[in-house]
C-alpha cells in the first residue's frame, strides 16, 4: 500500500479583512510609499532642458492667458482683488488636483510589473503620485508668496487655514484617482477619457471668475464639486475674501468626505483581480 511520507498541504480560504485593516496595512509600507513618491518626482523632470522651471511656467502662463481673456477683455468681476492675483490663487490648488488626478489615474497601469511581480497594498502606487504633486505646489506657492507682496497684499490670520484647505485639495484629487486607477486597469478608456475630463472640470471651478457671478440660491448646487469649496477656501486664506457662504464649504466637505469612502471601498473592493487584469 502506497503511504504519504508528508501530509498534504492545508490550504485555508478566508474573506479579506476589514477595510480598516488593511489601510493601516498600508502605512506599513509607508518606505515604499515615500521611494514611490521621489521616484516619480525624479523621473518627471529628467532630461528636461527647463527642469522644475516647468512647475512655475505652467501657472504663470495659464494666469497670463487667463488675464488677458478674462481680465482684460471680459472684464470679470473679482471682488477687488487684482487679476493675476486672483487667477493666480485659483490655480494653484487646481494645478495640485489636475497633476495628482492624472498621475495616479495612470499610476497603476504605468507600475504594471511592479503591480504583478510582487506583494504590498495597491493604494500605495496612487497615494505617491499624489505626493508628489506637492513638490510643484510648493515652488508654484513662492511665486504666490512674491505676487502678494508685489500687489501689497498683507498676510492674515487666515493664513493658518492653508494646511487644512491643501489637505482638502490633495484628498479629492486622490478620491478621483484612486477610482479612476482602479477604473483603469479594467477599462483604458480613462486614458483618453481624463484629459476631457479635467478640461470640464477646470471650467466647473472658479478659477478664473468668482462665485459671486452665480446667483446665491445656486451656489449650494454649484458647490457639489469639491474643487469650489477647495478654491474659494484658498482665496479666503490667502487674500482674506471670498463670496462663498459657509454652506457651500459645508457642501464642497461632504462630498469630498462621501467620495473617499467610496472611492477607497472600491478600490479595496476590487484590488485582488488587478494582477490578473493589468
Amino acid at each position: 500500500m502506497l503511504q504519504l511520507t508528508s501530509p498534504l498541504p492545508l490550504i485555508e480560504i478566508r474573506p479579506d479583512p476589514p477595510a480598516l485593516p488593511r489601510l493601516v496595512e498600508a502605512w506599513t509600507y509607508r518606505e515604499l510609499l515615500m521611494f514611490l513618491a521621489w521616484r516619480d518626482v525624479a523621473v518627471r523632470y529628467k532630461q528636461t532642458a527647463l527642469g522644475v522651471s516647468w512647475a512655475v511656467l505652467q501657472p504663470v502662463l495659464t494666469m497670463a492667458i487667463f488675464t488677458l481673456i478674462f481680465g482684460r477683455l471680459a472684464a470679470v468681476p473679482t471682488d477687488g482683488v487684482p487679476y493675476p492675483l486672483f487667477a493666480f490663487c485659483g490655480l494653484l490648488p487646481w494645478q495640485l488636483f489636475s497633476f495628482a488626478l492624472g498621475a495616479s489615474a495612470n499610476s497603476l497601469v504605468a507600475n504594471e510589473r511592479l503591480v504583478t511581480k510582487v506583494y504590498f497594498p495597491r493604494i500605495v502606487i496612487p497615494l505617491a503620485s499624489v505626493i508628489a504633486g506637492l513638490v510643484d505646489f510648493a515652488i508654484a506657492f513662492v511665486l504666490l508668496m512674491g505676487l502678494m507682496y508685489y500687489y501689497a497684499v498683507p498676510i492674515s490670520a487666515t493664513i493658518l487655514a492653508l494646511p487644512v484647505l491643501v489637505l482638502a485639495a490633495v484628498a479629492a484629487a486622490t478620491a478621483v484617482g484612486i477610482l479612476l486607477s482602479a477604473v483603469n486597469v479594467r477599462f483604458r478608456d480613462v486614458k483618453h477619457a481624463l484629459p476631457f475630463l479635467t478640461q470640464i472640470w477646470m471650467l466647473a471651478t472658479p478659477i478664473a471668475y468668482s462665485t459671486s457671478l452665480f446667483p446665491e440660491r445656486w451656489r449650494p448646487l454649484f458647490a457639489l464639486n469639491p474643487m469650489v469649496g477647495v478654491v474659494e477656501g484658498f482665496r479666503w486664506s490667502l487674500l482674506g475674501h471670498t463670496e462663498a457662504t459657509g454652506t457651500v464649504f459645508l457642501v464642497s466637505g461632504a462630498i469630498l468626505l462621501l467620495g473617499m469612502a467610496f472611492s477607497v471601498s472600491y478600490f479595496l473592493r476590487v484590488e485582488r483581480s488587478f494582477a490578473d487584469l493589468i
